[in-house]
């Protein structure tokens, strides 16, 4: 008989199912948002709704040469956290309280509207140079998790 997984394994597999939707051409990231373990919404990055994704235009941070983790508003995507915490917003759900899954570490931007959205703990699975994100995230008494699928382990970062 299968192992049913555990709440951390589903979320996260959610989170890596919404990355198979992303439309950008560096790197597919995926989000799930969720509160009481119910899920509220989730996101992916890629072009805002109605815009030529990058795969059609090319990515404006491979052609002015961005190096990962610098520059973010030079990109044309809206971020898997940010389209989660706007689906949420959008259907009339609160984030207040919430847990995000994500793919990757959320940038500084990201942390931003986490942190703003109340959103309580971050679920990670790979790093992200981004120091700021963390800096911000500890100092508004946001966890940050990373969980490791490979092992089913947790080891919080803030």
């Amino acid at each position: 008989m299968e192992t049913r997984p555990t709440w951390h394994e589903y979320f996260m597999e959610m989170a890596y199912l919404a990355s198979k939707r992303s439309t950008c051409l560096r790197r597919a990231v995926g989000a799930v948002l969720v509160r009481d373990n119910q899920l509220l919404s989730s996101g992916y990055n890629g072009s805002p709704k109605g815009t030529p994704h990058c795969a059609e235009v090319g990515c404006l941070r491979e052609q002015q040469n961005v190096p990962s983790g610098q520059k973010h508003e030079l990109c044309r995507g809206v971020h898997a956290e940010q389209n989660a915490i706007i689906q949420a917003a959008i259907n009339g759900s609160s984030t207040r309280g919430g847990e995000i899954y994500c793919t990757n570490q959320p940038c500084s931007i990201c942390a931003r509207l986490i942190i703003n959205a109340e959103i309580k703990t971050v679920y990670i699975a790979e790093r992200y140079p981004d120091a700021l994100s963390e800096q911000l995230f500890r100092e508004a008494g946001v966890e940050l998790i990373i969980y490791d699928s490979t092992t089913k382990t947790i080891r919080k970062l803030t």
